[in-house]
């Protein structure tokens, strides 16, 4: 190799290396949960009194103590601080864990949605440059949770809003449920789809069974997979039910990789074809322009790959669970990708600074 060759090839190697250190690896994390045990005990007065069996003692149990993470949800800095720095986390987006139940009467519910947002936004201050945070609303009353929206988003600076689950076995697909959505479009601020506990009836038809344990049927009916089919379903209920024909700008965020709807993408296009659904374009077209995945915290290469393939780098915005999910690699993982730089810097924090509209 000549003198000229050789210089050449050092000049690549020097660039390649500064354009790889000169990228920015921090990243923002979209599904990180917050809780204060004054707000649980506000809920929990009004929640009914029931006779419990010992199976269902046994379940709560193995529950109560596997989730017993009540110190860390409620830091903002002794402990959560410290995690992000070690795992490159430049800001976390906050949302309560579940918090209102549909047990709670709608004033009631509006207080304490209200009550809710305000404390967080309160403890945001402490950390103004490292956290923000996505609005709790009242489903008992849609109006209302509109309402809520509009305030936390243009008094108390939030960026989004986090839905749980159904309501009072209603799916969020209803017209009743319409205003909220319609607010988030105007506000330009995405929805993120949380899953929840499922329908009691649903649980026990299809995931308990006499020939395993309680706690494993809950499980499977949970965390495992049931409520992220049933989260899952929910984002389709959206689709076929025309909301983003009536809101064609509006973006909604679903966790755990989709909970496990982008496998069946090509199937559901074939199947539920416009002159079926009356929707103005092919089911995917929907999924594909409209809904935004995180990983949610689960550490998949095969799922990353297959994700970026099936929805684009410019669809996935990165997310940790936190605390409930603490991988030791989370930094590490996406940056060890065989993606590109630019798809590493989409889904580590572009996607969200555009989405949530966050200053860089």
């Amino acid at each position: 190799m000549n003198k000229t060759m050789t210089w050449l090839v050092a000049l690549l190697w020097a660039a390649a290396v500064n354009a790889q250190s000169s990228m920015d690896t921090r990243l923002i994390t979209i599904e990180e949960h917050f809780a204060d045990p004054r707000l649980a005990e506000a809920d929990a007065r009004w929640r009914p009194k029931t006779e419990l069996t010992d199976e269902q003692r046994e379940v709560m149990a193995f529950f109560a103590s596997r989730m017993n993470l009540t110190e860390q949800l409620g830091d903002l800095s002794d402990k959560r601080i410290p995690h992000m720095d070690s795992q490159g986390i430049r800001m976390q987006i906050l949302s309560y864990t579940s918090l209102i139940g549909d047990y709670v009467p709608a004033e009631e519910a509006v207080r304490i949605a209200h009550e809710a947002n305000d404390l967080l936004a309160a403890r945001i201050k402490e950390h103004p440059d490292r956290f923000r945070a996505m609005a709790t609303l009242p489903l008992a009353d849609s109006k209302a949770a509109a309402k809520e929206l509009e305030r936390c988003v243009k008094e108390l600076g939030f960026v989004g809003v986090l839905l749980y689950g159904q309501y009072k076995g209603h799916w969020l697909d209803e017209p009743q449920f319409l205003p909220i959505f319609e607010k988030a479009a105007e506000l330009d601020i995405p929805v993120y789809l949380h899953p929840a506990l499922i329908n009691p009836q649903v649980q026990q038809a299809m995931y308990m069974s006499p020939a395993y344990s309680a706690i494993t049927g809950a499980e499977l009916s949970s965390a495992a997979i049931g409520w992220h089919y049933d989260v899952g379903i929910q984002a389709v209920r959206l689709i076929l039910a025309g909301l983003f024909d009536k809101l064609p700008a509006l973006k909604v965020i679903s966790g755990h990789w989709g909970e496990g709807i982008p496998m069946f993408l090509d199937r559901m296009n074939h199947q539920l074809t416009p002159d079926m659904t009356s929707l103005q374009h092919d089911f995917a077209y929907y999924y594909r322009c409209n809904i935004y995945l995180t990983p949610s915290g689960i550490m998949s290469d095969i799922n990353l790959h297959t994700m970026v393939e099936l929805m684009g780098a410019d669809h996935i915005l990165y997310a940790e669970d936190y605390p409930y999910e603490q991988p030791s690699d989370f930094h590490d993982f996406l940056m060890r990708s065989s993606l590109t730089d630019e798809q590493k810097q989409l889904i580590a924090h572009k996607n969200a600074e555009r989405l949530y509209r966050l200053k860089k």
